[in-house]
């Protein structure tokens, strides 16, 4: 089926077409949602939030883009609106995330390498403090940083979600490593 009569289909409310949707992004939407919260809970709450977004608005979906594009656009606002509600307590809820008993799905694999506690215990002490430097990026950074390496979109698609110019996404993209890069090491060096 082309995505023209996909979403046509979408838009005449055809049960058949909102579950193909759900089968076709329900995890790349999941996926989306816990590289921006890592945890699972809130994670799977603003999943379902994008959800209800993509059935109330499909009529007001343009063509411009992909709707995978839409899609992204759509996942990453909720997410952003998400954080930007929660106080600064609720904003580190991802610590509990990672330092506690549960591990975000598909961020396993940083951990499965070498299984010996030590080094699993020692595996999530450096993602939290990672995640920790990233959530003290601007929004800007943070959000153009977390599409690019925690969910591995390419600067194009980047571009697409955000409405940002390719040199901009480019731009915050150095300067989120940059202040990345400095966070970190000044980490490193008061442990010393």
């Amino acid at each position: 089926m082309s995505e023209a009569l996909f979403i046509e289909h979408l838009r005449a409310g055809k049960q058949s077409a909102f579950s193909q949707l759900l089968d076709d992004y329900q995890q790349k939407v999941f996926g989306t949602c816990i590289s921006f919260v890592p945890n699972k809970e809130d994670a799977e709450d603003i999943a379902q939030e994008v959800f209800l977004e993509i059935f109330k608005s499909i009529h007001k979906f343009k063509g411009d883009s992909k709707l995978s594009t839409w899609i992204y656009k759509i996942a990453t606002n909720k997410c952003l609106e998400f954080i930007r509600k929660k106080n600064t307590k609720k904003r580190f809820a991802f610590m509990q995330t990672i330092m506690g008993n549960e591990i975000p799905l598909d961020k396993t694999s940083y951990f499965t390498e070498v299984n010996h506690p030590g080094i699993l215990m020692e595996n999530k002490e450096k993602s939290a403090i990672i995640f920790k430097a990233i959530n003290t990026l601007p929004e800007s950074q943070r959000v153009i940083f977390t599409l690019a390496k925690i969910d591995d979109k390419s600067y194009q698609e980047i571009v697409e979600i955000t409405g940002k110019s390719l040199s901009s996404v480019e731009s915050l993209m150095f300067r989120a490593k940059k202040g990345l890069q400095e966070k970190l090491e000044d980490f490193y060096k008061s442990e010393n």
